[in-house]
């Protein structure tokens, strides 16, 4: 272990050291930015081969809607225990679990030949991609200050999106040239190249051998006060999920995360259905409107990284600048209550009017995940990223089995599917705003967390 934990930092490490150096946290920053972007290319394939598995397994909506239902009921169990497992084995060796499991699980796919097939290798896919978002949280944590770690959150998070986009790009391409189940071994074998990258390249700050005592101190300068500095240590003992469940804090998470993440979920899984159904478009012609939505998100990613701190380098606290840029956010979503009138008009206006809401999303996503290290310890990081994810996950498999398998199962069958389609659009425009609400009735001010063994 290097001294440096021990060492105590400079007069004002804000001010002079991130002029000349950076480069270790942003190298990190770009790992996760491609393993987000690789766990959604993954996760995205199977709405693009929906025409093509219609067909050869004969499926309707609701068989669609079961095999989705799989995929967030796995995602929503692995949540709780990858963040468990992260902060238990460390984001180096966690990380790289994971994505080797869910890597193989992708390209598991390609061997299926059922529907029921498609459920166990969707569930197999859900639970060991759970552990991208609790890694990723926790190595944000690890490796950037408080007051940038939106910013960083919002780069990596646009992976995301950059995966959604890649995705029409390329699957139906390569399915209607060489086959479906090719579109599941080729993305799928993606993650063993991040794999070798990140064993070579990662280390947590106080055992990377080249990492500067300066660029060290900036990155643990700016702690909330109450938060201890162990985070580059991990020697403290790990805080029980009862533990956890305890705090106002963590069920604030749980409930942004309950309502908004299946949001998420309907524009990832949905929206080519939701193009082909309304304006008739098929294979890669779906591709140019779906990566337009994409492209918006990921601007809106970085750029909700970005809207807090502007509020912070005017003087605002973090956490209020949080809270601030989140109401902004949720306020941006509700325009896609008229998507399906301005869609009437023409249909890149519902295009423009989902991106922007897509966009809204992906910046909400950047602001909450940080309001966790924002609280908790570093050391909990994982595990209370991962309660919220597995909170987020149930509340998109409550939309699918509730309202989305009901709904357009029911209005499909009449001939009349634009109607499910303005519900779910209503849904999601007033999703945020009533999480903002809650969440900050919850925890109006910043009130960092201090657990036993803590100073």
């Amino acid at each position: 272990m290097t001294p440096l934990a021990t060492q105590s930092p400079p007069a004002s490490p804000l001010d002079t050291a991130n002029a000349v150096m950076g480069r270790f946290r942003w190298t990190i920053c770009a790992l996760v930015f491609f393993a987000t972007t690789i766990n959604y290319l993954d996760r995205a394939v199977i709405s693009l081969l929906k025409p093509y598995l219609e067909t050869e397994f004969h499926w309707n909506a609701g068989d669609y809607a079961n095999i989705e239902i799989a995929f967030k009921l796995a995602y929503a169990v692995g949540m709780v225990g990858a963040g468990r497992i992260i902060d238990k084995l460390g984001t180096k060796l966690g990380y790289a679990l994971s994505t080797a499991l869910w890597s193989i699980a992708a390209m598991g796919h390609a061997l299926v030949s059922s529907t029921f097939g498609f459920g166990i290798a969707r569930g197999f896919l859900g639970i060991t991609e759970a552990g991208n978002f609790p890694a990723a949280i926790k190595t944000t944590a690890e490796w950037f200050p408080q007051r940038e770690r939106a910013l960083a959150t919002g780069i990596f998070n646009s992976g995301s999106n950059v995966g959604a986009i890649v995705a029409p790009l390329t699957v139906p391409l390569i399915a209607e040239t060489i086959g479906w189940k090719w579109a599941f071994i080729i993305t799928g074998a993606l993650g063993f190249i991040w794999l070798v990258l990140w064993m070579v390249y990662y280390e947590t700050p106080a055992k990377h051998a080249r990492l500067s005592k300066a660029e060290f101190d900036y990155i643990n300068a700016d702690i909330p006060a109450g938060l201890p500095t162990e985070g580059v240590t991990e020697e403290k003992p790990k805080a029980s999920w009862a533990t956890l469940l305890g705090f106002r804090q963590t069920w604030a998470f749980v409930i942004g995360k309950f309502l908004t993440d299946p949001v998420w979920w309907f524009y990832l899984f949905w929206l080519p259905d939701f193009l082909g159904k309304q304006y008739n478009l098929k294979g890669t012609a779906i591709a140019l409107p779906v990566a337009a939505v994409y492209i918006l998100s990921s601007i809106g990613s970085v750029g909700g990284g970005y809207l807090p701190l502007g509020f912070i380098k005017r003087g605002m606290p973090a956490f209020q600048a949080r809270k601030r840029a989140m109401l902004i956010i949720a306020c941006c979503v509700f325009p896609i209550v008229f998507a399906q009138w301005l869609g009437q008009l023409n249909m890149w206006l519902a295009v423009l009017v989902i991106g922007i809401a897509a966009a809204a999303h992906q910046a909400w996503s950047a602001n909450i995940f940080t309001t966790v290290s924002d609280m908790f310890p570093k050391r909990t990081v994982g595990s209370v990223t991962g309660i919220g994810g597995m909170a987020g996950g149930l509340g998109g498999i409550a939309l699918t089995a509730l309202v989305q398998k009901r709904l357009f199962v029911h209005f499909e069958s009449i001939g009349q599917i634009d109607k499910a389609y303005y519900i779910m659009f209503f849904i999601c425009g007033a999703a945020y705003l009533l999480a903002w609400v809650l969440m900050f009735t919850l925890v109006p001010r910043m009130e960092p967390i201090k657990l036993d063994g803590d100073e």
